[in-house]
């Protein structure tokens, strides 16, 4: 039977690359790039390989691989796994590049920052201070060929095979015999005699002095040069000058050189420092303290290195959130910090993440969330927004906090590309049709329908049809001025989805009425969909052959490139209105003062002048629409209504007359009160009855042929009775009034210049029976309405505190 050695290298977890070094600093060993073989993560592995006749460096090496297997420190060179045989010695570390080469790739890259370097000295000093203090042991080969660099930037202590006790235990120092190390020892290790009186640190402080000098400076030629420091910053040089001095019973313990150089104003004393200690002890920090570091630490990642944000700030974003409870405090660094990942990276350490976050009930974070959409977007799949994201979207729509409201509907710009047929033009149609018709606040029912013009190429056609004509219409009546002009902006930005027959029997009958609104910006933007609209009909009217090119997208099926017009105005109503919202959530509904001094809009030529309307004195009601609040803010917020007008209209506008191409002057209109405006109660409920939405929430609810109207109560004046801001009383009679008086019973007809002819004959019989017919049916209708009222009022009961009455 034979028996076969196995090879030990072959055998070893990890493999060598087939890359050539990285790099051989000065010494026994060789760096080479490696991999471990069950997972593939990168490795760094040092090789020494033994010959024959060189015991002593055998000797150093076999020393260097003891001392880094047992020395455990955050900026030491970390150790994994070692192989040691009778040809060679592998040390397999951390992934690390070696710091000289690390250097020049930066300097190459768009150089170095003095943030970086004063961290990575930081920690090389800090490694100095343990070995010394700590272990009392002397590192004696400190320069730059003993530093290396991770991938998160952080300078780590290596070269340990020249170390040596300093209590004297393991003999003195090894010989190097090596003249490029041998360079950077101290002047008192030549004196022979032996009377220079040094501390224990004096000659690795002196190493660190030469370590800082090339860092700035490039590679040491010689010793004299250290008297020059060349360009090393000047909060620095002080205390490099006392490292580098000649007597070593002045060059400072590693640990006082530290707390010298976080002095006020010193080296070390910045921004990138203190976020690199806070992170090295967050484990043990209070909650308060986390949050405020969370809250800061975005607004100094924009001037953080790169790879630090990515390999050291992430995991400790991440892990506090996982573990640590930190809320939506980590959700700006932490997409602050994904823009640095690669999409598989994203993919990996980020969605999961934002997954989990979009279930949690806390509001802080679903608005944060909402926010900040924009910026993961386009990493999520359209089956992890239909099944996992959207349903919990959803439930903004129903928040009672109407900054939750309105960030829903914003972040529906992002979601409908990615949403399924149901999602889109079934749910998202239903809450939709809720926030245009019932919310109680002006600025989210604008927003919505700003965002239907937009998403409203991604609806199929049956829907679309359902639904534009009838939303946009209804947002024309609504008493929020911006949501008027919205509902214009939205018949113009949607005008290639509509049929020539329902531009001419549905979209011009409701924007003409809109020519005589209270408000300029909203008779403006009507005057101008009015003309592109019949330029489009009389296009068409001149040649029928364009009526299929022209109408080519209203049977097409939801695609996003035909939202062409939409895409012009998106981004104006939505920010523009936004803060306007922020304030009306601010403010108290009944804590206002009320506005004595109004502006009034000059009236437009060719309107009759409207009668001045007081504001009130005492508190609105929280069943009006327009609150003081809304009056005062909109005033306030008139920049972001000027800036609505200031968008392209794209081919619509091009099919206009030259004329329309110039832009109105929206800064002398400004937005005038509307606290005159009456009340909608078809805009307010007391409850919201969610389950009926066929019968509520539909898009044509409201706008089918008008019932015939009520006659009025007795004692009410006619119109021709009221003075309609006449300079002032007349005591002449309305030349209408003889149309609308009521005749009584059994009085005769005036009799004119007709009735010599005697005219009536047999038809005076027939008008007396008639007029007899009207007057019963009037009063049977009025004994029938106060019988309906006098039921409601006896079910409903008597009037609860609190309540609200809605009739």
């Amino acid at each position: 039977m034979w028996f076969f050695a196995r090879d030990p290298v072959r055998d070893f977890p990890f493999e060598l690359s087939p890359e050539p070094p990285e790099g051989s600093p000065p010494g026994p060993w060789t760096l080479h790039r490696g991999r471990k073989k069950a997972t593939g993560s990168p490795v760094s592995i040092f090789v020494y390989d033994v010959k024959p006749g060189a015991e002593e460096q055998t000797q150093v090496a076999k020393a260097a691989f003891k001392r880094l297997k047992t020395l455990r420190h955050p900026n030491i060179l970390a150790y994994i796994d070692g192989l040691e045989t009778d040809k060679c010695l592998h040390v397999v570390t951390e992934a690390v590049t070696p710091l000289g080469m690390y250097l020049k790739a930066r300097v190459e890259a768009g150089g170095l920052k003095e943030l970086e370097l004063s961290w990575g000295l930081h920690q090389i000093v800090k490694a100095l201070s343990f070995l010394v203090n700590d272990c009392s042991l002397i590192h004696n080969n400190v320069c730059m060929a003993a530093v290396f660099v991770d991938r998160a930037g952080e300078w780590k202590l290596g070269g340990l095979d020249y170390m040596y006790s300093a209590q004297g235990n393991g003999g003195g120092p090894p010989h190097k015999g090596i003249p490029e190390l041998e360079q950077y020892d101290p002047p008192e290790l030549v004196d022979s005699s032996g009377r220079a009186v040094r501390e224990k640190w004096s000659a690795d402080m002196w190493r660190l002095g030469c370590l800082i000098w090339e860092v700035f400076n490039g590679p040491l030629p010689r010793a004299a040069a250290l008297r020059n420091p060349g360009k090393i910053p000047k909060s620095l040089v002080p205390h490099y000058c006392e490292l580098v001095g000649a007597n070593p019973k002045v060059r400072p313990n590693p640990a006082r050189f530290l707390q010298n150089c976080r002095a006020p104003g010193g080296f070390m004393n910045n921004r990138f420092v203190e976020t690199n200690l806070f992170l090295e002890e967050i484990q043990i920090k209070e909650p308060a303290e986390k949050q405020k570091f969370f809250q800061e630490l975005s607004k100094s990642l924009d001037s953080f290195p790169e790879e630090f944000c990515r390999h050291k700030v992430l995991p400790q974003l991440l892990t506090a959130f996982e573990f640590g409870n930190a809320g939506a405090v980590v959700l700006t660094p932490l997409f602050k910090v994904g823009k640095f990942l690669n999409a598989e990276e994203y993919q990996q350490k980020i969605i999961p993440v934002v997954v989990k976050m979009f279930s949690s009930t806390d509001r802080a974070m679903r608005i944060r969330l909402l926010q900040q959409m924009e910026q993961f977007i386009q990493y999520l799949d359209e089956p992890t927004v239909n099944t996992q994201i959207f349903p919990h979207v959803m439930h903004g729509f129903l928040d009672t906090n109407p900054a939750i409201r309105e960030q829903t509907v914003k972040s529906m710009l992002l979601l409908a590309p990615k949403l399924n047929e149901a999602n889109l033009n079934v749910e998202l149609m239903k809450h939709f049709a809720r926030l245009q018709a019932k919310d109680e606040q002006g600025p989210i029912r604008c927003n919505t329908t700003v965002c239907l013009g937009k998403i409203g190429s991604y609806l199929n056609a049956s829907t679309r049809h359902r639904v534009l004509t009838s939303a946009f219409s209804r947002a024309t009546k609504d008493p929020f001025a911006p949501s008027r002009v919205a509902g214009v902006l939205g018949f113009a930005a949607t005008h290639n989805l509509y049929s020539m027959n329902d531009c001419a029997h549905k979209i011009l009958p409701v924007l003409c009425g809109l020519t005589v609104d209270p408000e300029k910006s909203v008779r403006d933007q009507a005057f101008k969909a009015i003309r592109s609209f019949l330029s489009k009909l009389e296009s068409v009217s001149e040649d029928p052959s364009q009526l299929a090119e022209v109408e080519k997208d209203v049977h097409a099926a939801s695609s996003p490139g035909m939202g062409g017009a939409a895409a012009s105005w998106a981004g104006w109503a939505v920010t523009g209105v936004s803060s306007l919202t922020s304030k009306l959530i601010r403010a108290h509904p009944t804590a206002a003062p009320a506005e004595t001094n109004v502006p009034q809009r000059p009236t437009p030529e060719g309107l009759p002048a409207p009668a001045p309307t007081p504001v009130p004195a005492t508190p609105t009601t929280s069943g009006q629409w327009e609150t003081q609040e809304e009056d005062k803010d909109t005033a306030e917020d008139s920049s972001a209504a000027d800036r609505w007008d200031d968008e392209d209209w794209g081919s619509l506008e091009q099919e206009a007359e030259p004329v329309l191409a110039q832009q109105d002057d929206w800064s002398t209109g400004g937005q005038a009160s509307r606290a005159g405006q009456t009340n909608n109660p078809d805009h307010r409920s007391s409850k919201l009855d969610w389950s009926s939405w066929e019968a509520e929430g539909s898009w044509e609810q409201g706008w089918q042929e008008p019932s015939p109207p009520e006659p009025p109560p007795e004692g009410t004046r006619l119109a021709s009775e009221y003075n309609w801001g006449g300079p002032e009383p007349s005591d002449k009679g309305d030349p209408f009034a003889a149309l609308s008086v009521r005749r009584e019973a059994g009085t005769q007809p005036r009799r004119d210049s007709w009735g010599d002819d005697n005219w009536e004959g047999l038809e005076t019989e027939s008008r007396q029976a008639k007029a007899e017919l009207a007057r019963k049916k009037r009063e049977e209708r009025r004994r029938e309405m106060e019988a309906k009222r006098a039921e409601k009022k006896a079910a409903k009961g008597p009037m609860k505190l609190g309540t609200r009455k809605l009739d």
